[in-house]
């Protein structure tokens, strides 16, 4: 059941970094939407970190 959690942490964290990534390629990016995803991006690898030394 933790793995399956985990796994899915480590899913939406790739998600985030493709989207952080994909929007930092456009001409104009939005830095507000920039600055929430990135502080999700780093609340989940927090998550992960502890979720998993458990």
């Amino acid at each position: 059941m933790a793995t399956a959690h985990l796994d899915a942490l480590a899913s939406r964290h790739a998600t985030l970094e493709s989207t952080i990534f994909n929007e930092m390629q456009r001409p104009m990016p939005d830095s507000f939407r920039l600055a929430q995803w990135k502080k999700e991006k780093l609340r989940l690898k927090e998550q992960i970190e502890r979720e998993g030394t458990h």
